[in-house]
């Protein structure tokens, strides 16, 4: 057996308090294909955390029979401090209320980071190549200074991943449907890995805007090989997506079992375990940009009353939701709709129904890219 644990302690912790880590590995160290797979990144998406248990349980189970045969690496909890984080008994794990900012936006640029470096350091020979890279940018994120326990935790699952060939951020959105973000270069690579999660949509961009854990280990291998072009460097160097699992009240065995499966399949495709893969069901969506992703905002506080069931085929015009002004003292002036601005799918709405102008209420997948969606096209 191969299975072993270890425990990172953050830096920077105040006296009296430590932050710890927790990484599983499988499988042989020196093996040349490596699977990092982390989970709730932001704290209080806990359908990632029970895919995580589900999966741990199917790689010991794999590695008590040896076929493990490349490195997994398992992060059950990707987001110590994150978990930590309850005011008046109400979690709050997408955003450090320390330091600021959102725990998923942000990380390393390691093109940057190692572009300069890597010149005079490349051969014709693209495995060669691979492993340089690969060394550079452990070699960057070992050296980045970090204030923190914030910026110690950012660094130490920056080292484990970036390394892998194989990434996988666990994530789930608000109220929502499975689906999964892609850079374009990793389609149609991803289909089976959609499929067998039975994604309703998959969202490819290829910058995001707000340096997300996902792009910072797959968007550098196209821009290097753009950058040194007299030198064969694989574009795809790390496939790394974000799984989004459904919504943060989709806490189940049923899908957390299925999902857990889908993720195992996967690293059976690509040869990290031994077995026979079942065959992949049909595919349920085209991947789309997620420029043509709308993101409907509340024009005013209120309480929202959808119109709409999610799944549904909506089109331009639709009535989405309504929103209720509490404070309003005539009848007739009490609700205001709120329309879709594009035709396509409505993938996700917001859980909380009493909200503030200018949250988020819904993500509607269209197929036309959108004009006004540019820079950061998250939802921070």
């Amino acid at each position: 057996m191969s299975h072993s644990i270890e425990r990172q302690i953050l830096k920077g912790s105040p006296p009296g308090t430590q932050q710890q880590l927790q990484i599983h590995r499988f499988g042989p160290a020196d093996a040349d294909r490596k699977a990092y797979i982390q989970a709730s990144l932001h704290a209080d998406e806990t359908p990632a955390m029970l895919v995580a248990q589900h999966l741990l349980s199917l790689l010991r189970a794999a590695d008590s029979e040896n076929q493990i045969l490349g490195q997994v690496t398992l992060v059950p909890y990707a987001n110590p401090i994150g978990l930590t984080q309850f005011v008046n008994g109400v979690h709050l794990g997408r955003h450090n209320l320390g330091e600021g900012g959102n725990f998923n936006r942000s990380w390393p640029d390691l093109y940057e980071l190692i572009r300069e470096y890597l010149a005079g350091k490349l051969s014709q020979d693209i495995e060669q190549n691979r492993d340089t890279i690969r060394q550079s940018m452990k070699t960057a994120l070992a050296r980045m200074e970090t204030r923190n326990e914030a910026g110690h935790l950012k660094q130490l699952l920056a080292l484990e991943a970036c390394d892998a060939d194989l990434v996988f951020d666990l994530h789930c959105d608000d109220d929502a449907l499975m689906h999964l973000y892609l850079t374009p270069h990793q389609w149609p690579d991803g289909q089976d890995l959609a499929a067998d999660l039975a994604c309703e949509a998959v969202l490819l961009a290829e910058d995001s805007g707000g340096g997300s854990f996902d792009e910072a280990f797959s968007t550098p291998w196209p821009r290097l090989a753009e950058a040194f072009p007299d030198v064969p460097i694989p574009r795809d160097g790390c496939f790394s997506a974000t799984v989004e699992l459904r919504g943060q009240a989709d806490v189940n065995d049923v899908h957390a079992a299925s999902d857990a499966r889908a993720i195992f399949r996967e690293l059976q495709r690509s040869g990290l375990l031994e077995g026979q893969a079942e065959e992949t069901p049909p595919l349920r969506c085209e991947a789309t940009a997620l420029e043509a992703c709308e993101i409907l905002r509340a024009p005013a506080t209120g309480i929202l009353i959808y119109q709409v069931e999610l799944g549904q085929q909506v089109a331009s015009g639709t009535v989405i939701a309504e929103l209720v002004d509490p404070a309003a003292e005539d009848d007739r002036a009490a609700r205001q709709t709120i329309q879709a601005g594009t035709s396509g799918l409505l993938l996700s709405r917001r859980l909380k129904k009493y909200v503030h102008a200018g949250d988020s209420i819904a993500k509607i997948v269209g197929r036309a890219p959108l004009p006004e969606r540019k820079g950061l096209l998250l939802d921070d």
